[in-house]
């Protein structure tokens, strides 16, 4: 990563290039996938994932050397390096390996064990269509990267004609239908999962969520609406879920934390819905507050006190409406926990005002019977003795 930023930076001020197009998640990727790689490995090295991430670490960071050699040797000082084409050849390829490696940490996690005997089958699928995925990427005359003119030059120019097709069939094939049975092996745990498994499967879910997203934004609703701030926010998304998948997975394995992720999720719904909302109520509240003045003054724009009204709703409706979107959510996805809350602070109320003990008892054994949900409850207290005063006379 070293001499790959190095390259980096003399591409970046360059004016008369462009740098490569995958950049950030190729940084991201090549530095905290080894890094958590390693971690696992000195902590659990019977375990096969902590390998994994460090063979994807080093993909990414051999195909982002590679695509930025490529783009200094050929375009921005040529002729100034040897075997830039051979680099450019290099990374047409490599984003094949780094892909059937993460189908192969979906296969394997949590434990490290495929989901039972009839995948290995599948799991044999995915490793000789990395093969024959490396072979066809190798020979076609495609772009190595997504915004460098550089193509594949050690291609063969008769597939030209069917290059784009091809290279497209491939990804589908490798990204959408393997990614998806393997994506459907991880939901069959999780439906099977119970206890620990089930909180490490929640952990890589919620990150997916955050990479799903970000997706969602940067490719699709940017492509439909060209808004900048749908691909600036998507784009931060995948790096942000690019950076989690290791950390959610070493999170997941070592079980360190490993109940935080209710907190979390529980956390993500509720700010994240709230900064929508506020969101919709600032952008609404500075358009309509300009249609009144410009209806009451003539003028046509009132955009400093627009703003300032929009800001001061925003912060009224910060608190009550963060309280009712958590009862909302505690309410349809936490309903045991909203039921026990509720029936602690019943109880509460009823213990400032109940005097007699052997009401209390029952309602207290109640109260833990119908928020633990325990195999048996008894309660014993403790008797009451004397002052040793009393006690000596």
């Amino acid at each position: 990563m070293a001499p790959t930023l190095l390259l980096f930076t003399s591409n970046l001020f360059n004016p008369e290039v462009e740098v490569y197009g995958l950049w950030v998640q190729g940084t991201f990727v090549g530095v905290i996938f080894p890094a958590i790689g390693l971690f696992l490995v000195s902590r659990r090295p019977e375990h096969p994932i902590g390998w994994l991430f460090c063979a994807a670490g080093l993909v990414v960071g051999l195909d982002h050397f590679c695509g930025e050699y490529a783009i200094y040797a050929l375009l921005a000082q040529p002729g100034s390096l040897p075997a830039g084409q051979a680099a450019a050849w290099v990374s047409s390829w490599l984003w094949v390996p780094f892909t059937v490696l993460m189908l192969f940490l979906l296969l394997l996690f949590p434990d490290g064990r495929l989901p039972s005997g009839r995948w290995r089958s599948f799991a044999w699928l995915v490793g000789i269509a990395a093969i024959v995925g490396i072979a066809v990427q190798a020979l076609l005359p495609v772009p190595t990267c997504e915004v460098c003119p550089i193509e594949n030059t050690l291609g063969i120019e008769g597939l030209e004609s069917v290059a784009e097709l091809v290279d497209a069939l491939v990804e589908a094939f490798l990204v959408g239908v393997l990614g998806s049975l393997a994506l459907a092996s991880l939901f069959l745990r999780f439906r099977r999962a119970s206890g620990v498994e089930h909180q490490q499967i929640k952990w890589l879910v919620f990150i997916f969520s955050v990479l799903f997203l970000g997706a969602t934004l940067a490719y699709i609703v940017y492509s439909a609406t060209e808004a900048r701030w749908a691909w600036s926010v998507g784009q931060s998304l995948l790096a942000v879920g690019s950076v989690g998948v290791p950390i959610a997975m070493g999170v997941a394995i070592l079980r360190y934390r490993l109940y935080d992720i209710d907190s979390l999720i529980n956390r993500t719904l509720v700010y994240g819905s709230l900064t929508l909302l506020l969101a919709a109520v600032y952008f609404g509240g500075v358009t309509l507050t300009e249609a009144i003045f410009r209806t009451l003054t003539g003028q046509e724009e009132q955009p400093q006190l627009a703003i300032v009204v929009s800001t001061l709703v925003i912060a009224a409706l910060f608190t009550p409406l963060r309280r009712r979107i958590q009862s909302f959510i505690d309410r349809h996805f936490y309903r045991r926990k909203y039921d026990a809350g509720n029936t602690l602070e019943a109880f509460s109320a009823k213990l400032r005002e109940e005097t007699d003990l052997d009401t209390l008892n029952n309602e207290l054994v109640g109260v833990v019977k119908e928020t633990m949900q325990p195999a048996h409850v008894s309660l014993w207290l403790s008797p009451e003795t004397a002052p040793k005063g009393e006690q000596a006379e």
